[in-house]
């Protein structure tokens, strides 16, 4: 996509959302829920509506000098804003805006693609759909703005395609009269790789998972299938139920029919979310399953505990009733409706061990991934493990996490 179509994508993309509603302000509260959470703005003190993830961003290829000064434009801008107290909420396209800034920088990155050759060019191109994905942070439903830089986003990727070394094809997999869309990423395809199965949380696109192959899977010479969860992404179509794994496990079905994967050597990643979805899988279907890995999932606590949800910040609330597709929330029922997400209270972590060894971490004193609920997982997984990271940074943590996983996907997979 030249520079001058995606400029001219992006402002007809955008022209019609000037005066766009602002994120912080789509989701609809009952009155005493909304009373609740200005109470609870006043008591946390923070300063942005979104949660801030420059140590994954960075982990992800950006640059941190570009996302320190993407957001001190937000934070400077004199632009009205919906709440003053959070920086990230100025109203209407334009300067401030958080989805203006972010597009403004994935445009810089479009740029920069076109002047290099290569990896160069393919990386840049990566870096721009991950800027345009951000814009979109954390893509509620009724977003417009977001909407439209998540269109930007899928274009870059395919562009990013084009020019990589590596074979990124896209599949469509027949799910309920729909299709499931999910990207097949391979270092060759002379002979079927052993594959990974990846997803992110619910606020996250799978077109933020190319670090994690390019990094990590391809020099394993081991193939990434990325799939969204339900309710984001290219699975907007479906509701995010408490059979949570559904997609995943049509996706997981499909392997044989697909040439360029070995479906015997199976193994599954899920961050957040989508940790509970993978190890949710690694029960429904373990004879398809080698190894999972999940990284900071919800599994039981936060979810069987209505008060703990309701420490969440705003955006988390926003982005679960997002999800389950309400117009109106009343936080304390939308609590109590999650406690069937819990994997506990389903009954899959009580009474039956799976054969899939889990490795189920999260960072040290992470409010959504306790130890014990990784305990739990490991308890009923055959050769299940916990572990806590602690590291002395957040991006060591990224890090060294994502080395464990690695390492215990290559070993099960090479079996």
């Amino acid at each position: 996509m030249s520079e001058e179509v995606s400029k001219n994508l992006s402002e007809t993309l955008f022209v019609k959302h000037k005066q766009a509603k602002e994120t912080s302000a789509l989701t609809q509260y009952m009155p005493t829920s909304q009373t609740f959470l200005e109470q609870k703005q006043q008591q946390d003190g923070y300063r942005w509506y979104r949660n801030l993830r420059r140590m994954q961003w960075a982990w992800q290829g950006l640059d941190p000098i570009e996302i320190e000064s993407v957001l001190a434009k937000i934070a400077a801008s004199k632009h009205s804003r919906t709440n003053e107290q959070w920086l990230d909420t100025v109203m209407g396209y334009h300067s401030g805006n958080w989805t203006y800034e972010w597009t403004k920088l994935g445009m810089l990155h479009q740029k920069r693609s076109n002047e290099f050759k290569g990896e160069q060019a393919a990386d840049e191109m990566f870096n721009a759909s991950l800027c345009f994905s951000i814009a979109g942070y954390p893509h509620l439903k009724n977003d417009n703005l977001a909407i439209q830089a998540q269109v930007l986003a899928s274009s870059a990727y395919s562009e990013a395609a084009k020019k990589t070394k590596y074979t990124i094809k896209r599949l469509e997999i027949p799910y309920q009269n729909k299709h499931i869309v999910a990207h097949l990423h391979l270092t060759k395809t002379d002979k079927p790789q052993p594959v990974v199965i990846v997803t992110a949380g619910l606020d996250s696109l799978q077109t933020d998972l190319w670090s994690l192959f390019r990094d990590h899977l391809a020099k394993k010479d081991i193939a990434m299938l990325t799939v969204d969860m339900p309710s984001i992404g290219h699975n907007v179509h479906w509701n995010l139920t408490e059979d949570t794994s559904r997609l995943h496990q049509a996706v997981l079905n499909e392997l044989y029919n697909i040439p360029w994967v070995d479906h015997h050597k199976v193994g599954l990643i899920g961050f957040r979310f989508g940790g509970n979805t993978m190890v949710r899988l690694s029960f429904m279907d373990p004879d398809k399953v080698k190894a999972c890995v999940s990284l900071g999932a919800p599994i039981h606590e936060v979810l069987s505990s209505p008060e703990k949800l309701k420490q969440m910040p705003k955006m988390y609330l926003d982005v679960l009733a997002s999800r389950l597709g309400k117009s109106v929330v009343d936080i304390h029922s939308l609590a109590g409706q999650l406690m069937a997400w819990s994997l506990k209270v389903q009954g899959i972590l009580s009474n039956r061990k799976t054969r899939v060894p889990i490795l189920a971490m999260s960072l040290e004193n992470d409010p959504i991934s306790p130890f014990s609920d990784n305990q739990m997982v490991a308890l009923f997984s055959d050769y299940g493990k916990a572990k806590k990271i602690s590291a002395k940074t957040i991006t060591q943590g990224y890090e060294q996490s994502l080395d464990l996983a690695i390492k215990w996907l290559e070993d099960e997979l090479m079996r």
